[in-house]
């Protein structure tokens, strides 16, 4: 929906709005004699929506954070995506959040976000069902799958897309395309084939819908996501039929899909039904393969713009290539002898801020730091990139620099609340070292077969979701002629 014609018709109806919603919740707040957090809710019904909005599609949002900090301190109120929200930018707060899921707070995401994933999904899952689908997927990416045959699937497949590189490559739709293929892998045990292409297609435009106004009428991106939702989600469920026949003749696959067919629980015979698992598998591909691509190309153009860390990422590369044949696959050994390669990691995560922050809300009256309360039912947004980027944490904060991290911790404290860029409490991506193994393999295998230069100058944007502006096109120049087998 065009940004005017939601300004004109918050205009027309500002009256109803403002004794409806700020007018009826501050009044009823103010009865409970509750201490809030000071700020502003702004327009009615918008709220401070369209500030926050404008601010992430540049590629410096942190004054939309810094200037109400600057004037209400580190937890101050306001108003986005059509409710009352209680913004943290301080990390105790944010700790303590995250720490007290399922007590004080529960998982709670704009509704645009909850339609598009499904009421199954893993990201609104809550109490001992979460509990058990976080560890099924925390088990796929263990040390013993990452050295048994996980390890060596990143790392064919990455040679597989690299392998018809040349010229000018658009980086983030190489590594969309990677990173898609690795998760279809790793949930179904499809290799690429046209299948697999046509799933991306669908599900780029479900993600397209993530932040938009969840009213069909109004937006069609929101429109052309629901709809490709439930081509993907018809998708996945011919797959999941298939697969049940299968088992029921004893054929089982080592993937995600034949652990979600074993589980006990949720479903009608003591299974989970199609839609659960279609839901819960469609998370994980969002989980997979828009943040982790996001981490590739972005530590590309970190590195580019750092020539000193890239050739330091190179020799400690091209040390491990030295012991190994070109074509050989990397092991598990390869991967714990890159201790560079996690200090550029660890940078990428802090400065990229692909999860900016996290929703909660409410259960409960809910007192935090300073004395102030959280009203129950409220919105609560814990920023992790707001922590990352202040000054008073990180040093130069807002400069790419991976030798902060060689002293073992990178920030000005030595307090563990700091550096969050995969979340924190039970909730805490599941896919944390499986991100970091895929981003050290493609860097592995990017550094000892290219060079490359940008084709044109390019952004940061983080609206919807961070990326850069072009998708990062670059110009690479194969080092040698040896190709994947």
């Amino acid at each position: 929906m065009d940004s005017s014609l939601i300004v004109f018709l918050s205009t027309m109806f500002a009256p109803l709005a403002l004794s409806l919603s700020v007018f009826v919740v501050l009044r009823a707040t103010a009865r409970r004699k509750l201490r809030l957090p000071p700020g502003n809710l702004g327009l009615p019904i918008l709220g401070e929506t369209l500030q926050l909005i404008s601010a992430y599609k540049t590629e410096n949002p942190e004054p939309f954070i810094d200037d109400r900090v600057a004037r209400y301190g580190a937890v101050f109120t306001t108003h986005v995506f059509g409710e009352p929200t209680v913004f943290s930018a301080d990390p105790e707060t944010n700790r303590f959040i995250l720490q007290n899921e399922g007590r004080l707070f529960e998982s709670s995401y704009p509704g645009s976000i909850q339609n598009l994933l499904g009421r199954h999904s893993l990201l609104l899952m809550r109490g001992s069902l979460h509990k058990r689908m976080h560890s099924l997927t925390m088990s796929f990416a263990n040390s013993a799958i990452m050295r048994d045959h996980l390890l060596v699937d990143i790392d064919r497949l990455v040679r597989f897309n690299m392998d018809s590189w040349t010229g000018r490559v658009i980086l983030m739709e190489e590594t969309k395309k990677i990173t898609f293929q690795l998760t279809v892998k790793q949930l179904m045990s499809f290799d690429p084939c046209e299948w697999t292409e046509n799933l991306m297609k669908e599900y780029m435009l479900v993600i397209e819908g993530f932040f938009t106004i969840p009213w069909p009428f109004f937006s069609t991106t929101y429109r052309r996501a629901i709809q490709a939702r439930r081509k993907v989600a018809e998708a996945l469920s011919l797959v999941v039929r298939e697969r049940r026949r299968e088992s029921e003749k004893g054929e089982r696959k080592k993937d995600m899909l034949a652990a979600l067919l074993d589980e006990g629980g949720g479903g009608s015979g003591g299974t989970f039904s199609d839609e659960e698992i279609v839901d819960f598998m469609l998370a994980l591909l969002v989980a997979g393969y828009e943040t982790t691509s996001t981490i590739m190309t972005l530590a590309v153009k970190f590195l580019t713009e750092t020539p000193h860390a890239l050739a330091q990422l190179k020799e400690e590369h091209t040390e491990i290539l030295a012991k190994k044949g070109v074509n050989e696959a990397l092991q598990l050994e390869d991967y714990k002898s890159m201790p560079f390669t996690q200090c550029v990691v660890n940078e990428t995560l802090r400065v990229s801020n692909i999860i900016s922050g996290v929703f909660r809300r409410a259960i409960t009256d809910v007192t935090i730091k300073d004395g102030y309360t959280i009203p129950k039912g409220w919105k609560v947004f814990a920023s992790l990139r707001a922590v990352h980027m202040d000054h008073d944490h990180f040093k130069a904060a807002r400069t790419f620099n991976p030798w902060r991290w060689q002293n073992g911790s990178g920030t000005t404290s030595c307090s563990m609340n700091m550096f969050t860029p995969f979340g924190g409490g039970p909730r805490r991506c599941p896919g944390a070292e499986l991100a970091r193994v895929e981003l050290s393999v493609f860097l592995h295998r990017l550094v000892t077969q290219f060079s490359w230069v940008p084709a044109e100058q390019d952004k940061l944007v983080f609206f919807p979701t961070t990326r850069t502006q072009k998708r990062y096109p670059i110009l690479v120049e194969r080092l040698n002629q040896v190709r994947a087998m």
